[in-house]
């Protein structure tokens, strides 16, 4: 895989110069357009042999382009703050936002690689970490993301000629760093996971461009002209709308529906609620004190029917535990901020650390629900949003952090007398609008979507609860209990 990139490319000086001008010119035509459409964001992944230019050739393109459109991140250890979620978390925050450029240095390959390399764990796990890697980057390029990804590579002869050139001259001496020597002691392991990697995870959609770094001028111009071409290319195929089309989901050939299949007539009468409530609120936090706790995060996510009983139920929730411990995060219309970003980042930004418990009022499966039937996505994007959805969970779970999924339901008729009661009553007038009235219209419609919302992401790490929700007081002991059974749950696993 290698081979082309030890063969000794060099640009000569006079060449060089010459074709230095018009390619900045274009580069910084690109980036102009780039800003001015805001229509993607670039992310551009550096890896590779220490030594092999990286930090040289990224200063340079900063020079060559306007600074102020690209961000330079450095991933190095992991803070508290980041060991307390989930691995990814780090790298969602730094996302550049449509129409910048970010640069990661110290990316997810470059920690799976030496993870790998120094015996920190084995192939199967690299193996996880490579699919993890897929799995983001499909995901970064479908919400319409622009991946390049460079590896710098120096022959094994190559990079031990540079360390004794720079350990013999005085005044550059200061240029190795531990990781120099450290790699020339490691270099077979590194470049044969390297090539693993690359292999794995050079697609179609972010490809991996293997550049040699011992001539500065040749890297320097096959960089640049590399990421001219992918950029031009990018605004072109954005301008002009391209978009996949895929085949629309199967319907329910008996007209037997997932929702349709719940007891609603389920009910509590008042003195067994209170006392199935302060039983569940009790036992709830209890279980948040737990010292097993400290191994965990809570996410309770609440979707419903518009009146379906939300509300109530996450006061409920609330009104068992201390302030301190819990955050509700409701979840409206993306902003323009958020709109800037892939849709899950905005969620990625609530995930809770260990020992804390986050609410969300709606949630990640507005794309599946709202937006699929509202038109506010393509059909493209809500169907492949099922498998991120379920990645983006398994990522919380494997972190160590449990997450409750609601679907609290009611019938029409049920619906249609809580509306009613909403407008005839002041202080409950704020709860309906015009738009709750107009999402009447399209039940069916949301029904079906909530059957395929269920079907194919109720996980066995996060599995749907639906709540028959006809009777307020049945809902939210089943929430409490669902709860309280799922972190007794994770806290049994940690025995094992």
């Amino acid at each position: 895989m290698f081979e082309s990139a030890e063969i000794g490319h060099a640009i000569d000086k006079e060449t060089y110069d010459a074709e230095v001008p018009a390619l900045r010119e274009a580069l910084l035509e690109a980036q102009f357009e780039l800003k001015q459409q805001s229509r993607f964001p670039v992310i551009v992944l550096i890896n590779g042999i220490e030594g092999a230019g990286k930090g040289e050739t990224v200063k340079l393109l900063n020079e060559w382009m306007d600074p102020r459109l690209i961000e330079v991140r450095t991933f190095d250890q992991q803070t508290d703050e980041e060991l307390a979620r989930p691995p990814a978390w780090r790298y969602w925050r730094a996302l550049p936002s449509k129409g910048r450029m970010g640069v990661f240095f110290g990316n997810w390959y470059s920690q799976m690689l030496q993870g790998r390399v120094h015996g920190q764990f084995k192939d199967a796990v690299l193996d996880q970490a490579i699919n993890g890697a897929e799995r983001l980057e499909k995901m970064l390029c479908d919400e319409g993301a622009l991946i390049f990804k460079f590896w710098f590579h120096l022959s094994k002869k190559q990079m031990k000629a540079r360390l004794k050139s720079l350990k013999d001259d005085p005044l550059h001496s200061w240029k190795i760093s531990p990781l120099d020597w450290q790699q020339s002691q490691t270099y077979d392991r590194f470049v044969r996971f390297g090539e693993r990697v690359l292999r794995r995870t050079s697609r179609d959609y972010a490809p991996w461009h293997i550049i040699e770094g011992v001539d500065p001028n040749y890297r320097s111009l096959a960089v640049g002209k590399i990421l001219l071409e992918g950029l031009q290319n990018a605004l072109k195929a954005k301008a002009l709308g391209r978009q996949t089309n895929i085949a629309p989901l199967g319907e329910s050939i008996d007209g037997r529906s997932l929702l349709g299949s719940l007891d609603m007539t389920l009910r509590l009468d008042k003195n067994d609620y209170q006392e199935q409530l302060i039983v569940e609120q009790a036992r709830l936090a209890g279980l948040l004190r737990d010292k097993r706790m400290r191994r965990h995060a809570l996410v309770a996510v609440f979707e419903g029917n518009d009146a379906a009983g939300k509300g109530g139920a996450i006061r409920r929730v609330a009104a068992a535990l201390d302030p301190r411990q819990y955050r509700i995060v409701p979840i409206a219309a993306p902003t323009e901020e958020e709109r800037a970003q892939p849709y899950l980042w905005r969620f990625w930004r609530h995930i809770p650390a260990r020992g804390k418990f986050t609410v969300f009022d709606r949630s990640w499966y507005g794309r599946v629900l709202v937006e699929r039937i509202e038109g506010f996505c393509s059909q493209a994007d809500w169907m492949r949003a099922y498998g991120e959805i379920n990645d983006f969970e398994e990522q919380l779970h494997d972190a160590g952090v449990v997450v409750v999924k609601f679907w609290l339901s009611i019938d029409e008729q049920t619906q249609l007398e809580r509306f009613q009661e909403r407008e005839q009553i002041p202080f409950k007038r704020f709860k309906i609008t015009e738009e709750d009235w107009r999402n009447r219209d399209k039940w069916d419609a949301y029904s079906e979507a909530v059957g395929d919302m269920v079907d194919r992401t109720s996980t066995e790490v996060a599995p749907w609860t639906l709540v028959e929700a006809n009777d307020k007081r049945w809902a939210r002991v089943k929430v409490l209990r669902t709860i309280n059974e799922a972190l007794e749950a994770a806290f049994k696993k940690d025995k094992k």
